[in-house]
């Protein structure tokens, strides 16, 4: 485990690891509360369209991966609030769509290469300075709106329709939770993939729920285990020469599991 403090780019690997998982451990809660894990996983997988689309115009794809990202995330609350149809069947809609739209840019460009294939299940260890200044960037950028507009997303996740009536700009709230989602999502591609990075955003706040019912306890646990299931899975990773992103997701996968058979026995025994 020295190499962790000698080794450039297992360096970069843990400080990428920490801020992706803290910042996803923070907005995990909001999203399991508000039941946006579907949502999670259609901007995900609508992200493949951006990044496709960044190997056939030959620049960065994490940045047409977040305008991607951030144009359907915001196409999906439109069509919610101005269209007929459901919000699943949105993103149904949208997530179906970007996927296609990857394939035929891919198509297109030929990038049938490495770098396709760690967006789509993660590169922690190839991870540069320049990924991790972005992702300090993006880190920073998101926890500073969440503290700011703390108390109205707290409002507006246990209740929508009070927040409306008390004057809380609920819309533009709305708008504003998913574009930090579609950020959050696309610097969390680099540790996971397209394929495992809704799993960041729902399984801790899930390990949350099952230990708390207070909001900031919650964010508290939920940053706490995303952290600790990060640093635990990069180091079995690297030591049994495992895949670092899916190590993550099922040692926080193994968490979940553990808290909820807690739970369950907790209110199945008698008490006194």
């Amino acid at each position: 485990m020295t190499d962790f403090f000698t080794l450039g780019f297992l360096q970069r690997a843990l400080a990428a690891g920490l801020l992706v998982s803290l910042l996803c451990g923070v907005l995990s809660v909001f999203v399991i509360l508000r039941r946006m894990a579907f949502i999670g996983v259609g901007i995900s997988h609508s992200a493949f369209g951006g990044v496709a689309l960044g190997f056939l115009l030959g620049v960065d794809p994490l940045w047409t991966g977040i305008l991607f990202s951030v144009g359907v995330a915001l196409l999906i609350e439109w069509t919610q609030t101005h269209g007929r149809v459901e919000e699943d069947t949105a993103i149904g809609i949208f997530f179906a769509a970007s996927m296609a739209l990857g394939l035929v840019f891919l198509h297109l460009s030929r990038a049938y290469n490495v770098d396709v294939f760690g967006f789509l299940f993660g590169n922690l260890l190839a991870i540069g300075p320049r990924q991790v200044t972005e992702i300090l960037l993006v880190t920073g950028g998101v926890l500073i709106l969440i503290w700011i507009f703390f108390k109205e997303l707290v409002f507006l996740s246990f209740d929508e329709e009070m927040a409306w009536v008390s004057g809380v700009p609920v819309r533009l709230l709305r708008y504003l939770f998913l574009v930090m989602m579609a950020l959050v999502i696309i610097v969390s591609i680099y540790l996971v993939g397209i394929i495992l990075v809704s799993a960041l955003l729902v399984i801790p706040g899930a390990i949350a729920q099952n230990l708390s019912r207070q909001i900031r306890a919650m964010i508290g646990v939920s940053a706490g285990a995303a952290v600790g299931s990060m640093v635990g899975g990069l180091g079995v990773s690297y030591s049994m020469d495992y895949p670092p992103g899916a190590t993550i997701v099922l040692l926080l996968s193994l968490v979940y599991l553990a808290t909820s058979l807690y739970q369950s026995r907790r209110r199945s025994s008698p008490a006194r």
